[in-house]
């Protein structure tokens, strides 16, 4: 596959939206447990700031 001379822009921006996607996928994961913590507290009655 012939890029041209913008094949390192068009590789870089390929690398840098994958990257974004990653990480917004990590940070929706955490995000996930953190509440799934935060729900079973409140269900268990514990106020949310006890946990550490």
């Amino acid at each position: 596959m012939d890029l041209g001379p913008h094949g390192g822009y068009i590789l870089g921006s390929y690398a840098f939206t994958a990257l974004v996607l990653c990480g917004l996928i990590l940070n929706a994961i955490r995000d996930q447990r953190a509440q799934k913590r935060a729900l079973a507290d409140l269900q268990a009655g514990a106020p949310a700031g006890d946990r550490p």
